[in-house]
């Protein structure tokens, strides 16, 4: 699994103009990807990295701050572009496999403590966020 992982003041998500996510405090907005051999021990790793990196502001983690994380799909982090002028998504697992390890992770993170908002599954998402730095990490597990 890999996951962007923004520091943010707070973050949406909109469906066919509809909030369907969003958190309205500083928190973490994590855009994740997952490949084919992904499996339950990534989706833990993850959660607890998610849960327990110390990028929020004092140094202090989203499970020490209490603070919201918004968790969105995105098959793209996946995406090959080294080869021509358009990318290959060979890497990104298919839906039937990436949905339940997504739906897992949020329920990884609300096991430990946290409060998660969600994207749509599958869905044309409009993601807005407000950055709060910049911070911006990059995890794979």
């Amino acid at each position: 699994m890999k996951a962007v992982l923004q520091r943010v003041t707070r973050a949406s998500v909109t469906v066919d103009g509809e909030v369907v996510g969003a958190i309205e405090r500083p928190g973490i907005l994590a855009l994740v990807g997952v490949t084919h051999d992904d499996g339950p021990a990534q989706v833990q790793a993850l959660a607890g990295k998610i849960a327990g990196l110390r990028i929020l502001r004092e140094e202090r983690s989203v499970l020490d701050a209490h603070a919201p994380v918004l968790v969105v799909s995105q098959f793209t982090l996946y995406g090959d572009a080294r080869k021509g002028r358009r990318p290959t998504w060979a890497a990104a697992a298919p839906g039937a496999v990436a949905e339940p390890l997504i739906d897992g992770l949020v329920v990884a993170l609300r096991e430990l403590g946290v409060e998660v908002a969600t994207g749509s599954f599958g869905a044309d998402m409009a993601v807005e966020l407000v950055g709060d730095g910049p911070v911006t990490l990059l995890l794979e597990v």
